[in-house]
């Protein structure tokens, strides 16, 4: 009896310092996150994007589809250009308009929107079936390891935006490509090539960890391997899938702007920044503010998504010395 008392015991002091270890983890990479300036800048311009998707039709001064008063082909230029010899200016429009008279700063709130939409749902999709599918091929192996895999392969074959372009323009027309205006197809795109990265990532720790000494452990005690896989292994892969998941980010955000560049993304009357850059072509050579606004919008998220990622690996590095 005082031999069971005493394992209960050291089994509970084991696992109190499991905890606080886990605990000291995440508190410390946390420190280090708030250290790095360039993550906590990135941070600010998401959240400012992020602020500004979710309060969009309160922020935004004008209807972003609607005529400047009623009237057409009235190309109005940034009204900070006006010192610079800007001609056709006007205060109540701040970034002008475009070449179908509609406010640039209206229609550049409502694409962040999309573009916000973009890097949550997607992504959060490819977390599910990247960490499904590796979870369970690295850690039951054999056939099952070597089914997934092929599939893996030949999704990989493919050249990511072309394999997107691909499904985007053959389901264009269907039900599903009629659905929020398209913006549910790139979902769907976006999460069917995407996914092969993470499961390749989460499959590779997990095989380097499914014959620790914990695991092995769990299974003489007789732990089902679902509860293994949740409780054990998917807790100790999660500091690298976070970081791969923080640059997932701004590559979904890229490639729904490419597809609405080339015209196949979202469709109008939705205002997106990639095909704000489409239309503004028209009028680039003349006037560039219609394609350089959403194209600075595109490049702050991105830069500041990049920063958040490599603050987020640094951090989740024990052996970064920031």
């Amino acid at each position: 009896m005082a031999t069971a008392v005493t394992t209960q015991q050291r089994r509970a002091a084991e696992l109190t310092v499991i905890a606080r270890q886990q605990r000291s983890l995440w508190r410390d990479a946390l420190h280090r996150l708030l250290r790095n300036r360039a993550a906590i800048v990135g941070m600010v311009v998401i959240a400012f994007f992020a602020f500004v998707a979710i309060f969009a039709s309160v922020l935004a001064p004008y209807d972003p589809n609607g005529l400047n008063g009623g009237v057409k082909n009235q190309l109005l230029e940034p009204i900070w250009t006006k010192p610079f010899g800007g001609q056709y200016t006007n205060p109540a429009f701040l970034l002008g308009t475009d070449e179908l008279s509609r406010d640039i700063l209206s229609r550049l709130m409502y694409g962040a929107r999309v573009s916000m939409i973009v890097g949550v749902v997607p992504v959060s999709v490819i977390f599910v079936i990247g960490a499904t599918i590796g979870m369970v091929s690295g850690y039951l192996g054999g056939w099952v390891d070597n089914l997934l895999m092929r599939v893996t392969d030949v999704v990989y074959a493919f050249p990511d935006l072309l394999f997107v372009i691909i499904i985007v323009a053959t389901l264009r027309n269907t039900d599903l490509g009629n659905l929020m205006d398209g913006l549910v197809l790139i979902f769907v795109a976006l999460a069917v090539v995407n996914w092969v990265g993470l499961a390749r990532l989460i499959r590779g720790q997990v095989m380097s960890l499914k014959h620790r000494e914990f695991i092995e452990a769990a299974r003489c005690i007789g732990v089902p391997p679902t509860r293994i896989m949740l409780k054990h292994l998917f807790p100790n892969v999660l500091a690298p899938v976070i970081v791969s998941l923080a640059f997932a980010i701004p590559g979904a955000m890229l490639t729904e702007a490419t597809l609405s560049f080339l015209g196949i993304g979202v469709r109008p009357p939705t205002s997106t920044w990639g095909f704000e850059i489409n239309e503004g072509f028209v009028v680039f050579s003349t006037t560039p503010w219609p394609v350089l606004l959403p194209a600075l919008c595109i490049s702050a998220i991105l830069l500041s998504c990049t920063f958040v990622g490599n603050g987020l690996r640094d951090a989740l590095d024990p052996r970064s010395k920031i």
